[in-house]
């Protein structure tokens, strides 16, 4: 087994959790009143298949957020105690709430939990700037550091290069963005970030180190058929957007005479379209149960884009799916040599050549590898390792002497 899935399965089962009961929390925990916090409610994405671990945890907890879309998160979300900022009451807010990043800072002022004993945030733009009151610790699951303001800065002002105002405008506000950012982090008791990729950037922007805890990946779906057969076709699933690099796919595929199957939606779509060529079909976003079945009889996943973490791959892995990757960012850490093939260069050539190489070597690929990788990420071992963090903080909080307790009060019932 390889080593880092051991240390994570050793994470999961041996740091006060008993394995045999998955719903307990560390006696650490129990009974004390916690804040929530997330940047905004208006999908379940990844990082809201985060928040929804500590919703099940915490059903007590008041959760905070810029702006919630009822109905748009799971049941455990949306049972919460929501409180919402001012940017609520914007008429038509969610056509255009990422435009408002300028006055987000402002909102999230409005964030002042009291009576607590812990506040979480789960942060990639303002959640961490929560005011915690003093004593209380504050733990910050950092998806990434505010990306226009740190790794999208420079992109965001390209886009304005034949507008020079408008550019020196968006310069001087995302220095201020920047430079609140950087602040706020002052407020965080605790980082935890969701790779090593992100403990890099948390370092760099905030001069702070992070406890690395992956995103959960759902594996008792997303497993192998054994009925499935591998078929000749390889797979992209992706918003279709340029950072995704979905057009290297296509133009690599379309280079070595692969079939290509294209899941996804996004703005880039007819552009990706008049580029393929015959052998690539575009089937448009496709359900869970549709992404299954594909993962299951690819013959490989292409994965060109650099992400934070990467959930698509682990995914596919789960399936038993091999995995040809771009070499950086989350998926260099969950994608082994061993299931697929990692490339270097972000670029066409690179990918094409990664493609050939591993056809001629016969597909190398180790199934039982990518399934053990795949569960080391399993939800179960995200919400015992995230939940252990949680009242080590806690617990060493107590230890500090002058610090007052947490305040312990009854168990709640749970909300069903």
């Amino acid at each position: 087994m390889d080593a880092s899935i051991r240390e994570r399965a050793a994470d999961a089962g041996g740091l006060g959790l008993a394995t045999d009961s998955p719903d307990a929390l560390p006696p650490a925990l129990a009974g004390l009143r916690i804040a929530l916090v997330h940047d905004w409610l208006t999908g379940m994405r990844g990082g809201e298949k985060c928040l929804e671990v500590l919703c099940r945890a915490f059903p007590s907890a008041r959760l905070y957020t810029l702006i919630h879309r009822r109905g748009s998160t799971s049941p455990a979300i949306e049972a919460m105690a929501i409180r919402t900022s001012p940017l609520q009451r914007a008429p038509g807010v969610f056509r255009y709430y990422r435009q408002l990043l300028p006055i987000m800072p402002a909102a999230a002022a409005t964030w002042r939990p009291k009576d607590v004993d812990l506040v979480v945030s789960l942060s990639h733009c303002v959640a961490k700037a929560v005011r915690v009151p003093a004593g209380v610790p504050h733990v910050s699951y950092c998806f990434t550091p505010m990306r226009y303001a740190w790794q999208g800065r420079d992109a965001y002002l390209e886009s304005w290069a034949d507008r020079p105002v408008r550019r020196a405008v968006a310069r001087g506000l995302l220095d201020r963005l920047r430079d609140w950012d950087r602040a706020t982090a002052a407020r965080v008791s605790r980082f935890v970030a969701i790779s090593e990729t992100i403990r890099g950037r948390i370092a760099e922007c905030y001069h702070r180190d992070s406890t690395i805890i992956e995103p959960p990946v759902d594996t008792d779906y997303y497993r192998p058929d054994p009925a499935a057969t591998r078929e000749d076709f390889y797979l992209v699933v992706s918003a279709l957007v340029p950072y995704k690099r979905v057009d290297q796919a296509v133009a690599a595929c379309r280079r070595t005479g692969k079939r290509l199957i294209v899941i996804g939606a996004g703005p880039d779509r007819a552009r990706l379209e008049a580029q393929a060529g015959p052998e690539t079909t575009f089937l448009g976003w496709q359900s869970d149960e549709a992404i299954r079945d594909h993962y299951r009889r690819c013959r490989a996943l292409l994965f060109p884009g650099e992400e934070d973490f990467g959930i698509v791959p682990v995914e596919a892995l789960g399936c038993g799916s091999p995995v040809i990757a771009l070499n950086r960012g989350g998926a260099a850490e969950s994608v082994p040599a061993a299931c697929g093939r990692l490339y270097d260069a972000p670029t066409t050539d690179a990918l094409a050549a990664a493609i050939d190489a591993w056809e001629a070597e016969g597909r190398p690929h180790d199934a039982a590898l990518a399934r053990g990788r795949a569960e080391s990420y399993a939800l179960p071992v995200y919400r015992r390792r995230l939940l252990n963090l949680l009242a080590e903080v806690v617990s060493a909080k107590d230890r500090h002497p002058g610090v007052p307790r947490p305040h312990i009060a009854a168990p709640a019932a749970r909300k069903s």
